[in-house]
């Protein structure tokens, strides 16, 4: 993929290419790769590209339908920064997105990771963790 080659960094210099970068690096790995470690590879350039976007003010050039693309990776972080960062920047917005924003950070909060990706990545669910997914808790 040419976005995680990052051959597609000049996209970063505009608003609209922002977005459509972290939409490639944020959303589409989660779709193609569901199930796999892979869903998660682009993570971390994704978090960058959303930290430099928004330093630069880009989110605020995205209509606020679409702002909340700009701010995901923030939301697919386990760390808790992010996890704040998120809520602080979904706060405009209201509505779902503050409310997903808000459901992603007290799950950090919780366990300091998301349960739900403990399989995909070879890691060990505690009792905790198996309770809350059986019980409905949030899958992804």
């Amino acid at each position: 993929m040419k976005a995680a080659a990052r051959t597609l960094d000049d996209w970063t210099q505009t608003a609209e290419g922002a977005l459509e970068l972290l939409i490639l690096l944020d959303q589409l790995p989660r779709n193609a790769f569901r199930g796999t470690a892979h869903m998660f590879a682009t993570d971390p350039l994704a978090r960058t590209v959303a930290d430099t976007a928004i330093a630069a003010g880009q989110d605020m050039e995205i209509e606020p339908l679409l702002r909340g693309f700009i701010y995901l990776p923030f939301m697919h972080s386990e760390d808790l920064a992010d996890q704040e960062c998120s809520v602080r920047l979904n706060e405009p917005l209201g509505g779902d997105s503050l409310a997903y924003a808000i459901e992603h950070r007290d799950i950090i909060v919780r366990f300091g990771r998301f349960p739900h990706r403990n399989a995909v990545l070879g890691r060990e669910t505690t009792p905790e963790e198996a309770a809350f997914l059986a019980d409905g808790g949030f899958a992804g």
